[in-house]
């Protein structure tokens, strides 16, 4: 793989989904079946809304069909579904809406207390679908149960905490959600440990497989840019390296 595109790499971590609020510019427009056009809107850091990241429909600024606070990020789900995942105490949740069915809301009932509280989606109307997987699961291949609405994607990769018994555990590790399938394959990253990283500080934000040599690569916070082993649990080499590690 000495020919890998890294700077080809590079620009398709740099339009991967992250978490809300920081990486609220990649999250995806889309149209909803009956054609309404919905985007993403930042209210900015300070006030009763700040780092809150709301979904409306294009045109109709101030009446939000949906709310993300920190570290949830959403996902397109054919063919015209919206789905959001997010960490959760000990979970990860996945949900899915019908765009078409959000109801618009006050922004107001979500002023002040959302941002300090652990709600991670905000919304005016159920969920089609909701359903969560333990982060303490051990590596490899699991069968899970997933949602109709959901199987219609097909991967989707997670980035999340892992329980580390010791300084030389993987303290993050990357499930692989293959929703059409009903799998969930679990990858523990074994070089991020506590014994190499700050973890907290540093800590995995995104990852994606490339189309071309279908390795995953990502982002490490406060690190830089990564590709794994073909494995998907070791650290091959950074793509690039930040002023910060």
């Amino acid at each position: 793989m000495a020919n890998l595109d890294t700077a080809r790499l590079r620009g398709d971590l740099a339009r991967t989904i992250g978490p809300a609020p920081w990486y609220w510019k990649t999250f995806p427009s889309f149209l909803s079946a009956t054609g309404q056009h919905f985007v993403w809107r930042y209210h900015g850091e300070s006030g009763p809304l700040g780092y809150l990241v709301s979904l409306e429909v294009e045109g109709e600024s101030g009446k939000p069909r949906l709310a993300l606070n920190t570290y949830a990020r959403p996902f397109l789900v054919p063919p015209a579904y919206l789905g959001i995942w997010c960490p959760e105490g000990r979970n990860l949740r996945l949900v899915c809406f019908d765009p078409d069915q959000l109801k618009a809301f006050d922004l107001a009932e979500v002023a002040g207390w959302f941002k300090t509280s652990s709600e991670r989606i905000y919304a005016a109307s159920e969920p089609s679908a909701d359903f969560d997987v333990g982060i303490q699961m051990p590596a490899g291949m699991h069968k899970v149960e997933v949602p109709a609405q959901l199987r219609t994607s097909d991967e989707l990769i997670v980035p999340t905490s892992y329980p580390a018994k010791g300084q030389d555990d993987p303290a993050m590790a990357l499930f692989i959600f293959y929703l059409q399938a009903g799998l969930l394959e679990v990858l523990p990253q074994r070089w991020f440990t506590a014994a190499q990283y700050r973890v907290g500080p540093q800590w995995i934000t995104r990852a994606a497989r490339d189309r071309e040599s279908h390795r995953i690569f990502g982002e490490c916070f406060g690190v830089g840019s990564f590709l794994l082993h073909e494995d998907g649990l070791r650290l091959d080499r950074w793509l690039e390296r930040t002023e910060s590690s």
